[in-house]
């Protein structure tokens, strides 16, 4: 079998005809997966709307005119009773995303590790997709049982400042350089149809082929239009774009899961299978993509159930991360714990002191 790990020959592959590019993408696919296994994946907006990023693509972009709205940080409850949701339903796999430009050492982000450290729990692979990250940060994923990181090249690094001037490309390569130190395996891919030529598709690629270990996921994404984002005028790409972008992605990464992500609602099945047969082997389920629309769950049951796939398992592809303590937390919960306590006793003694009908001073302002 042949290797693509130049650009000319990644555009010579891209180029081929499209049956014989999907015959050798399915050749590849079944050397390396097993084709009638398909993850079901979960993506969940845990923070949604007013990132201070101008992503041209983006409708939780603070500066754009979007239907979307700022609200607060969801619960650590509430995004488990949704990963419990996600899992009755057939998800092994919950993303988390928040509309963040970087990660900050806050109570925000003490509540994410909260959060995957509970997912981990219920035996669902965990991804993160929180913006940048350091290197400490990332250890304190992985120690709370986080199973990959999601930070998406988007396109190529020729036209990426068409598309995003906020956040350099070498700001996306050290997050997920950060992701690999900490032991963290990788999701990172891109979205085709912003505009940018075939040889920008390969040249994503190609960013990923000079890495020395190339993500072990890779989700390729269709824009979906926003009105209201410099990219509201884009038409729709073609299926047979998205059937050919995912079949030289299985081509050149032999080992990496290869996820259809947005744009499904675009595709018709037959298009969704041919995609599947040229190597894509993760969706995402849900009938929302953090903000935009998706094939709900039942929807794609009857998919699965037509084209005779079945739902991958909880980490098939690697083991379970054991979640371990977080110290910054421990030390929230027990000076909560101490202050809650003297609270209490504070209480106790004014009710002993017959003191319970305290009210507070009346301040009386004097007029001139």
């Amino acid at each position: 079998m042949q290797s693509y790990t130049t650009k000319e020959e990644l555009l010579e592959l891209y180029n081929k005809p499209l049956l014989e590019l999907v015959f050798e993408a399915a050749t590849v696919h079944r050397l390396h997966h097993n084709p009638l296994e398909v993850q079901m994946s979960s993506l969940l907006s845990i923070k949604t709307g007013g990132c201070p990023e101008d992503c041209g693509y983006c409708p939780q972009a603070a500066r754009y005119h979007t239907d979307v709205d700022a609200q607060k940080m969801m619960t650590v409850e509430s995004v488990l009773e949704q990963a419990r949701n996600a899992k009755a339903n057939g998800s092994s796999r919950l993303c988390m995303g928040a509309a963040w430009r970087e990660i900050r050492d806050n109570k925000d982000f003490d509540s994410v590790v909260e959060m995957v450290q509970g997912v981990n729990d219920l035996n669902m692979e965990v991804c993160c997709t929180l913006g940048m990250m350091n290197e400490n940060q990332a250890k304190r994923l992985k120690n709370a049982g986080l199973f990959a990181y999601n930070h998406n090249l988007d396109t190529s690094k020729d036209y990426y400042d068409d598309v995003i001037s906020t956040r350099e490309y070498e700001d996306r390569l050290n997050t997920i350089d950060n992701a690999r130190k900490a032991g963290i395996s990788v999701c990172s891919g891109g979205i085709i149809g912003m505009g940018e030529a075939i040889e920008d598709r390969v040249g994503l690629l190609m960013s990923y082929m000079e890495m020395e270990n190339p993500p072990e996921s890779i989700p390729i994404n269709a824009l979906v239009a926003v009105e209201g984002t410099p990219l509201s005028e884009q038409k729709p790409i073609e299926q047979w774009e998205m059937i050919r972008m995912v079949a030289t992605t299985r081509i050149a990464f032999p080992k990496s899961v290869v996820r259809l992500s947005a744009g499904r609602t675009q595709m018709n099945m037959e298009a969704q299978a041919m995609c599947f047969m040229a190597g894509a082997s993760s969706i995402f389920a849900g009938d929302k993509l953090l903000t935009t629309p998706n094939p709900d769950f039942n929807e794609d049951k009857e998919m699965f159930k037509i084209l005779g796939l079945t739902a991958k398992a909880s980490f098939a592809d690697g083991e379970q991360p054991v979640s371990k303590p977080d110290a910054i937390i421990d030390a929230r919960k027990e000076k909560e714990a101490k202050r809650a306590a003297e609270l209490k006793a504070a209480r106790e003694k004014l009710e002993v002191e017959g003191k319970t009908d305290f009210q507070p001073r009346k301040v009386v302002s004097s007029s001139n």
